[in-house]
Order: C-alpha cells, then structure tokens, then sequence
C-alpha cells in the first residue's frame, strides 16, 4: 500500500509539472498576441496562470527525475494543449479584436455617417443661407434696380416738364415777340394812317373849296356885306331903344310897387343883349368876309369839308355843314 501510496503522488504533481510548463509557453504566447494586438489589454489580465505554475514548479521538479518519459509526453501535451489554448485564446482575442474593430468601423461608420449628416444638414443650411442671401441680394438688386428705374422715370419726368416749361415759354416769348412785332406794325399802320390824316386834315384845313369860282365868291361877299349893313343898323336901332328907355325911367318916375320899372328894366337888357349877339355876328361876318378875300370861305371848321353853296347863301355867315351842326 506505501508503494501503491507513493507512486499517486507524482501522478498528481506531474500534471501541475505539466500545467506549469504549458503555462510559461502561454505566457509566450499571450506576450506575443499582446504585441500582434496592443490595443486589446484584457487578455493580458489572464496572466495569474504563470503565478500557479511557479508556484507549482519547485514541487514537479522531483518526481520529473523519476519519470522523463512521462514528463516529455506531458510537457508535450501540456505544449499542445496550451497551444491549442493559446490559439483557441488567440482565436477568440482575434474574434473579439474582430467584433472590435467591426464595432469600432460601425462606429466609426455611424460617426461617418453622422458627420456625412452634419456635414449635409450643415451644407443644406449654407445652402439654403445662401440661397436666402442670394435671394435677398436679388431682392435687394431688384429694390435697388426699381428704385433706379422710378428715379430714372422721375428725372425723365422732371426733365420732360422742364423741357415742357422751356418749350412753353419760348413759345409764349415768340407769342410775345409776335403780337409786339405785330402791335409795331399795328402802331406803325396807325402812325402812318395818322399821318395821313392829318395830312388830309392839313390839306382840309388848308383847302378852298370854291377859289375857282370867283363869281360865287364875288355873290357871297356882297350878300355879307349887305348883312353886315343891315347887322349894323340893328344894333343902332337896339342900342336907341334901350338909351330911350333908360332917358325915360329917369324922366318918369315909374311906380315900383306895380312891377313897371322891372319890366322894363328886364326889356332894356333883352335889348342890350341883342345888340351884343348883333355885334357878335358882325365879328363873323368880318372874319367870313376876310376866309372870301383869302378863298378859305366855305370851308366846314369841325370836318373840313366844303360846305354846300345853298347853305352859304341861305345862312350868313356860316361855318359849319349841316352835319357837324346837327351833332354839336
């Protein structure tokens, strides 16, 4: 039983020999997927296992004099399985750095992707700024552009009224200028109808219109003449009258009360009175007597036109037609 006891003990440890062994190899082999794989630090915390293997080792150590054969197939096999360890390890290291990277490409695809989506919403919002500062400026030129065409059409409006006004008052001052030419004119007509008439208004002042017929003015002198005569004796008879009544008022010392010196006081200047308009008549007969020795006589003083041969003999004197009579 002590040597059944014995052999068991060894059996034992030579598993944790084993263990061991395979243990420094994994570490290797974990040490080198650490350095294929850096970013990965997890499976590097699975390094407790060397710690149980040195543990172990000082006690494999003796009974591996006893069987070397057993020992080489058990470190072989130990090696095997931890190779296999190490790359079933190195697999799911793999598959995990796999799904990382995966997470990490969809990650950084969905940040892609998000930044795609900023970038566009943010392109979309330049855009449309863009858009709306464009429309704006275009607004802004239309303003602008209608602003210009009703300051245009305002000025053109302006000048259209300016050169209206200029037109119309260069129309007016050829008015002026024509209607004053044409007052010249008018003036100038007038002045030379004046002139011409009082020409013929000299020349009817000046005229004789029966110096050629020295028989009728021979007939109208001795018919002036004859009135002036018989003019003169009737002033002397007028004035007569009136002195004899003046001698005899004195003489007879007429009755106030009855009104007979008043009425003939009013008889007595009646007869004065018409010895002056007698004396008046004298005074024109003088002066027709005087147009005969000239020729002037038969002339009308207001129209200067001969008066009629009947009218000269029937009135004397006359000066005047029957026309300018009538109307004076």
């Amino acid at each position: 039983m002590p040597s059944s006891a014995r052999p068991k003990a060894p059996a034992k440890k030579s598993p944790a020999k084993k263990a061991a062994t395979p243990a420094r190899g994994a570490t290797k082999t974990t040490k080198a997927a650490a350095k294929k794989a850096p970013a990965k630090k997890a499976p590097a915390k699975k390094a407790p296992v060397k710690k149980a293997s040195t543990k172990a080792a000082p006690a494999a150590k003796a009974p591996a004099k006893k069987a070397p054969a057993k020992a080489a197939t058990s470190r072989a096999a130990a090696t095997k399985a931890a190779e296999a360890k190490a790359k079933a390890l190195a697999t799911a290291k793999a598959k995990k750095e796999k799904e990382a990277q995966a997470r990490a490409a969809a990650k950084a695809k969905a940040a892609e992707a998000k930044a795609k989506a900023l970038a566009a919403a943010k392109a979309k919002k330049e855009k449309e700024a863009q858009a709306k500062a464009a429309a704006k400026e275009r607004e802004l030129q239309r303003k602008a552009r209608e602003k210009a065409a009703a300051e245009a059409k305002k000025q053109r409006e302006i000048e259209a009224k300016r050169r209206a006004l200029e037109a119309e008052k260069a129309r007016k001052q050829r008015e002026i200028e024509r209607r004053h030419h044409e007052e010249l004119k008018r003036q100038e007509r007038r002045e030379a109808e004046e002139r011409k008439r009082q020409e013929a208004l000299e020349r009817k002042m000046h005229s004789k219109p029966y110096a050629d017929d020295a028989a009728f003015l021979a007939e109208v002198r001795d018919a002036l003449i004859e009135a002036r005569a018989v003019t003169a004796g009737q002033i002397a008879v007028s004035e007569t009258e009136a002195d004899e009544m003046l001698v005899d008022r004195e003489r007879l010392e007429y009755d106030d009360e009855d009104g007979s010196s008043v009425a003939s006081d009013i008889q007595r200047d009646q007869l004065k009175e018409f010895a002056a308009a007698l004396r008046t008549k004298i005074d024109e007969i003088d002066v027709a007597l005087a147009r005969v020795d000239d020729g002037s006589y038969g002339r009308c003083d207001e129209c200067y036109e001969p008066i009629s041969k009947a009218r000269l003999l029937a009135q004397l004197p006359v000066f005047t037609c029957v026309s300018c009579r009538a109307a004076v």
